[in-house]
């Protein structure tokens, strides 16, 4: 199939250059990686991996608890409450952003 038409796209700078590098070392040009992209769209009828909403990690999620789990937490929480080891919530948002930002 001959190429005839462009397609001129607006990304971030460096998740281009990111997937740049990636492409060069699977020796794959961006235009040959969009290309199969598109191709696979076609042939799938679909975005060619899966779509999702981010979850929490399991540590944090309480949909992934059982009941015991849930209740240590609750309890441990409720204990830091009253002994008064909190934060204050910007503290505690840096602080669960930077325990869990590998997740």
């Amino acid at each position: 199939m001959e190429k005839s038409t462009t397609l001129n796209l607006r990304i971030n700078s460096e998740v281009k250059e990111n997937a740049k590098k990636v492409l060069s070392q699977l020796g794959v040009s961006m235009s040959s990686a969009v290309n199969m992209f598109l191709n696979q769209v076609i042939l799938t009828e679909s975005i060619p991996f899966p779509i999702s909403l981010s979850q929490a990690p399991s540590r944090v999620n309480m949909d992934t608890m059982n009941q015991e789990e849930l209740n240590t937490k609750l309890e441990r929480s409720l204990d830091d409450a009253l002994s008064r080891q909190t934060l204050d919530a910007k503290e505690a948002l840096k602080e669960f952003k930077n325990q869990y930002k590998d997740d």
